[in-house]
C-alpha cells in the first residue's frame, strides 16, 4: 500500500477513536463498545509500529482517556492517572505472566480485582481530611469534583485513625448500582430526557453535574483500588487494601491474592458468570503484581504500568426467536421498533424484548419473523438484537417490513432526509404524543406543576378533561367532574390547582422547554430566550435569524420555524397567553462594573482554559460591551479560544477584525 494511503487511513483511524474518546469521557454517552473500540485501536498501534514517521503524535495510542471538560478547575495529577493494557483472551494474560517472570523469576504473587465499569477518581487526604477529588480525565490533568464526591456516602470526609500517613492519594472508582439505575432511568424517561445506556454513564454524567445538590439524589457508591504515600508505608499492594480498608474506606470484598496464572484464571472463569449476580456492572478483572519492589523494577510503558493488566469480558449474547415486532411512539413523534422475543435467560435477568433503534437496523439485520437472533446484554442494561442466524432462517419465512403509518393514530410517517428516525407528524391528535407533550409539561425541569402526576394526565385525558396543554389552565372550571375521580379527592384537587395556579410564574425559558418542540432541551432554551425575548419574535424568527444565536444550528432552527407553521400551534400559544403564563424574558437592570467597553461589540468563539463562553459574555456585558451573535463588519473584536471554528476565524480574516485572546481581554476591561 502506498504511504499516502496508509497515512490516510491512521488518520482517519486517528480521527474515529479521538471522537469515540470524547463521547466516552466528555459527554459520558458511548457510540461504541469496548471490544470494538480496542480492536481499532490495535489495530492504529500496529499501523503505527510498522510506519513510525507517520504515527500521529496525538493519537489516541499515545493518551489515556479523553479531553478535559471546561466545567470545572483543572488539576494536575501528582501521579499520572495511566490506563491498563488489556486483552480479551487467555493467551494474553499467558504471556503476560511469562514476560514478568523472565524480568523478576518466579518468586511472586498476583492481586485480582474486579474490574468496575465507572468512573476513576483520584482523592487526595491531608491530615485524614478529603482535600480534592479529580477524574481521570487526559491521565495528567482532570477536573476538581471535590463537592460533588463529598455527597457519596462510601467515600470518608475525614479518617478516624492516626495510622494512615499525613499526605496520601488514593484511587478508586465511582458506579451506580443496577437497581439505582433502572429506577432514576425511567424517571428521565417521564420527563422526556434521553435516557443514558447503562449505570456507567449514568454515573459520569452525574459526577460532572454543576449542582452538588442533585448530585446529591442519586446514589452513588465507590470502591477504593490503589494507594500513593511519599514514603513506602507498605511493602505490598495487598496489605495497602487491607490497611486503607481499615481506615474507613470501601474496598471491594471480593478481591483476591493469588500465587500463579492458574489461580488468574479459575479467578476470571468464576466472575464470568458470577459478575451477573453482582448489584453493579463489572467488564473484567484487574490483575497486579503485588510487590511495590517488583512494581518498581517492573516499570511503566508510556501509558500503562507493566506489572498490571486487565481481562475484558465479551459482552453476554444469547440466540433466541424473534417473535413479532412492535413500535413504541414517543412524545415527539419519534416511532422506535422493539423485538418481542420468545423469553430467554440473559445476564441473570430474563429477557423479552430488545430494541431495535430504527428502520436502518432492521434493513441492516435482514430480519424476518420467526428468525433466531443473537442478543447483547453488555454494559447495556436494555438489550439489544445485533445479528441474525441464517442458517435457523425457516423457508417462506416473511421479511420485517417497517412501518408506512402511525400504529397509534394511522397517520403517515415521514423520515427527514439524513435522519435515520420516523417520526409520525399528528402531533395534536396522536394519543401518546398527546400524553407524552403535557407529561412533558408539567415535569421539574419544565413548569414544576406540583400535585399532577403522569398517571393523572393518562387519566384526564382518557376522560377527555385534557386534550392539549392549554386544558390544565380550564381544569378549574371542572371541579365537579375532578371530584368524579377515584382517589382524587379534595385535598388532591385543591394541591393540583395550587401548582397550576403558581406555575403561571414560572420564566420564559421554562414556559418554552414546557411546550416541547423537538431538539429545544433546556438549554436551548434559555439560549432562545436570550436571543429573542418574546414568543412573538421567536414565532416570526427565519431560520437564519435563528442559526445567529450562540449554539442555535441549522436542525434547531429548521425544527422551531416548523413548529411555528402550523396553525394549531399557534392557536395553543394564544390560549396559554390568555392563560397569563409568561412569553417574554424579563428584563434585567444591569449596573456596570466599569465603562472600559463601551461601544465595543465582540463574538466569542472556541473554548478556553480558564473560562466559560458564559463568564466571557457576562465580562464583556459587565464593562459595557455588547455581544453580536455572527461575525459582521459591524464586529470590533472576535474573543477566539481553541478549537474556533475555521469558518469564523476566515471571514474575520477576511474582514480585518481583530482577534484576540481572553488575556488580552482581560487586559482592554483592567483599562491596559
Amino acid at each position: 500500500m502506498a504511504q499516502s494511503a496508509i497515512k490516510e487511513e491512521m488518520d482517519a483511524i486517528v480521527a474515529e477513536l479521538n471522537q469515540h474518546n470524547y463521547n466516552y469521557y466528555v459527554l459520558a454517552m458511548p457510540t461504541i463498545g469496548d471490544y470494538e473500540f480496542d480492536k481499532k485501536l490495535r489495530h492504529l498501534a500496529e499501523l503505527e509500529r510498522t510506519n513510525p514517521d507517520l504515527a500521529d503524535p496525538n493519537s489516541p495510542t499515545q493518551r489515556v482517556g479523553g479531553d478535559i471538560t471546561k466545567n470545572f478547575v483543572t488539576v494536575n495529577h501528582k501521579y499520572p492517572m495511566l490506563s491498563l493494557g488489556n486483552t480479551y483472551n487467555e493467551q494474553d494474560l499467558r504471556d503476560f505472566d511469562e514476560r514478568i517472570r523472565r524480568a523478576i523469576g518466579d518468586n511472586f504473587q498476583y492481586v485480582c480485582e474486579l474490574k468496575f465499569d465507572g468512573l476513576s477518581i483520584s482523592l487526595t487526604y491531608e491530615n485524614g481530611k478529603l482535600l480534592r477529588a479529580v477524574t481521570r480525565g487526559d491521565g495528567t490533568k482532570g477536573d476538581d469534583v471535590t463537592n460533588n464526591v463529598k455527597t457519596i456516602h462510601t467515600i470518608p470526609h475525614q479518617i478516624k485513625t492516626h495510622e494512615a500517613p499525613d499526605h496520601f492519594e488514593i484511587r478508586g472508582e465511582i458506579f451506580m448500582h443496577k437497581a439505582a439505575f433502572l429506577k432514576l432511568n425511567a424517571a428521565r424517561e417521564e420527563l422526556g430526557e434521553i435516557a443514558y445506556a447503562n449505570p456507567r454513564n449514568f454515573a459520569s454524567g452525574t459526577i460532572k453535574m454543576q449542582d452538588s445538590k442533585e448530585v446529591a439524589k442519586r446514589p452513588l457508591d465507590g470502591f477504593i483500588y490503589f494507594l500513593y504515600t511519599d514514603k513506602n508505608e507498605f511493602k505490598n499492594h495487598w496489605d495497602s487494601l487491607q490497611a486503607v480498608k481499615n481506615w474507613g474506606f470501601h474496598v471491594c470484598e471480593h478481591n483476591r491474592l493469588v500465587n500463579n496464572i492458574d489461580d488468574v484464571l479459575s479467578f476470571i472463569h468464576h466472575w464470568e458468570t458470577g459478575r451477573f449476580k453482582l448489584s453493579y456492572d463489572i467488564d473484567g478483572i484487574v490483575i497486579k503484581v503485588n510487590s511495590y519492589a517488583q512494581q518498581q523494577e517492573l516499570g511503566f510503558t508510556a501509558k500503562s504500568p507493566r506489572w498490571a493488566i486487565s481481562y475484558k469480558y465479551k459482552a453476554a449474547e444469547v440466540e433466541t426467536i424473534l417473535e413479532k415486532v412492535t413500535y413504541q411512539v414517543g412524545r415527539t413523534g419519534a416511532v422506535t421498533p422493539v423485538a418481542n422475543l420468545k423469553p430467554v435467560l440473559l445476564a441473570g435477568t430474563t429477557v423479552k424484548r430488545a430494541t431495535l433503534h430504527n428502520a436502518n437496523e432492521i434493513e441492516r439485520l435482514d430480519l424476518h419473523l420467526g428468525d433466531t437472533v443473537f442478543v447483547e446484554k453488555g454494559g447495556e442494561i436494555i438489550p439489544k438484537v445485533i445479528k441474525v442466524n441464517p442458517d435457523k432462517r425457516k423457508p417462506g419465512s416473511v421479511k420485517v417490513q417497517y412501518l408506512h403509518n402511525c400504529p397509534e393514530c394511522g397517520t403517515e410517517l415521514i423520515r427527514k432526509e439524513g435522519e435515520a428516525v420516523h417520526y409520525c407528524r399528528n402531533d395534536e391528535g396522536c394519543p401518546p404524543q398527546i400524553v407524552g407533550k403535557i407529561q412533558h409539561f408539567i415535569s421539574r425541569k419544565a413548569m414544576n406543576i406540583d400535585g399532577l402526576g403522569d398517571e393523572t394526565i393518562e387519566t384526564f385525558f382518557k376522560r377527555g378533561l385534557i386534550n392539549h396543554i392549554s386544558d390544565l389552565y380550564t381544569l378549574f372550571q371542572k371541579s365537579d367532574q375532578l371530584k368524579g375521580i377515584d382517589r382524587f379527592g379534595e385535598r388532591s384537587i385543591d394541591n393540583m390547582l395550587i401548582g397550576i395556579e403558581k406555575s403561571r410564574e414560572m420564566p420564559f425559558e421554562k414556559v418554552l422547554f414546557g411546550l416541547g418542540i423537538r431538539y429545544v432541551g433546556e438549554t436551548v432554551a434559555k439560549k432562545l430566550a436570550a436571543g429573542m425575548r418574546n414568543i412573538d419574535n421567536l414565532a416570526k424568527a427565519t431560520v437564519e435569524e435563528l442559526i445567529a444565536i450562540d449554539e442555535i444550528g441549522q436542525r434547531i432552527a429548521e425544527s422551531i420555524v416548523e413548529y411555528f407553521g402550523k396553525s394549531e400551534h399557534l392557536s395553543q400559544v394564544e390560549l396559554l397567553k390568555l392563560a397569563r403564563l409568561q412569553f417574554e424574558i424579563e428584563e434585567k437592570i444591569i449596573t456596570l462594573d466599569s465603562d472600559s467597553l463601551i461601544g465595543k461589540t465582540f463574538v466569542i468563539s472556541g473554548v478556553f482554559e480558564n473560562f466559560g463562553r458564559e463568564e466571557l459574555k457576562d465580562m464583556i456585558e459587565a464593562n459595557g460591551g455588547k455581544i453580536l451573535s455572527s461575525i459582521s463588519a459591524k464586529l470590533n473584536y472576535l474573543v477566539a479560544g481553541d478549537n474556533m471554528g475555521p469558518s469564523k476565524l476566515e471571514k474575520a480574516t477576511k474582514l480585518n477584525i481583530p482577534i484576540i485572546s481572553d488575556r488580552v481581554l482581560l487586559e482592554m476591561i483592567a483599562g491596559k
